[in-house]
């Protein structure tokens, strides 16, 4: 299971409104930039976010994005629900007169349960929380720092791989 393009690119949209101390209109362009968004793509994602009450949209040329809702009042799963529609594991545990089973299906409430789990962990991040990791993350060159694994943070441009010395020339 994984979400889609359009949940993460939402997801990148309002931590940016939320790093974004005032209150001021930030521009699409800017947040598309600055997130690696394609811009066009992020105008639908705004749409959606707008109808769910979680960002304004200003037109002109001072337009742009604003969110409606204070950031530690906006949780990860009010974002991904707006982009996604309802968490749903199976079709079963929205809909259970869609399968005839549920009654006497023991999977039923293991899916019933993961996504009550999934929706209470999503439930308890407010974007005011991840503004703050992600500013503790920041490093000065803006460049990405290792993480707590010794991996990568975020994904950047590859570079050759040194030679080997004993295989040059060949």
């Amino acid at each position: 299971m994984e979400i889609t393009r359009a949940t993460e690119y939402a997801v990148r949209c309002i931590l940016h409104l939320a790093l974004d101390t005032g209150e001021r209109v930030v521009p699409r362009r800017e947040i598309a930039a600055a997130r690696d968004i394609p811009d066009p793509f992020l105008g639908k994602i705004a749409q959606r976010l707008s109808r769910a009450g979680i960002i304004r949209i200003t037109q002109g040329a001072r337009g742009g994005y604003q969110l409606v809702r204070a950031a530690d009042r906006l949780t990860l799963l009010d974002v991904v629900e707006a982009a996604e529609g309802p968490l749903e594991l199976n079709v079963c545990v929205l809909h259970p007169k869609a399968c005839s089973r549920t009654c006497v299906c023991a999977t039923h409430r293991v899916w019933s349960r993961a996504r009550r789990q999934l929706r209470d962990t999503l439930a308890a991040v407010t974007f005011a929380e991840l503004a703050a990791q992600e500013r503790s993350l920041a490093t000065p060159t803006g460049k990405c720092a290792k993480d707590d694994n010794g991996g990568e943070r975020r994904r950047t441009r590859s570079r050759k791989a040194p030679q080997d010395p004993k295989k040059k020339g060949r």
